[in-house]
């Protein structure tokens, strides 16, 4: 399985740099559970889509997605034990 994880999900107060930002989207916690909620799938693969850097005044949304590429990677990790 292969997950692609869409920034654009995630309410601008979490990540502000995104093109299409969606108001009332997830909090990060809620991003970051969500993929680790996958835990136990055979994840193959994965990619973070949607981040904007000149709209990313303070880089959070960079660290958001960077942080959900981690566990992405930590998905595979375990998929592969």
């Amino acid at each position: 399985m292969d997950v692609t994880f869409d920034v654009d999900a995630i309410d601008p107060a979490f990540a502000p740099g995104t093109g299409t930002p969606v108001p009332g989207g997830l909090t990060a916690g809620e991003a970051l559970a969500l993929v680790r909620g996958l835990a136990g799938l055979n994840v193959i693969g994965g990619d973070v889509v949607e981040v904007c850097p000149q709209l990313d005044h303070s880089d959070v949304t960079s660290h958001l997605a960077s942080h959900l590429a981690w566990e992405m990677l930590a998905l595979i990790a375990v998929a592969r034990r």
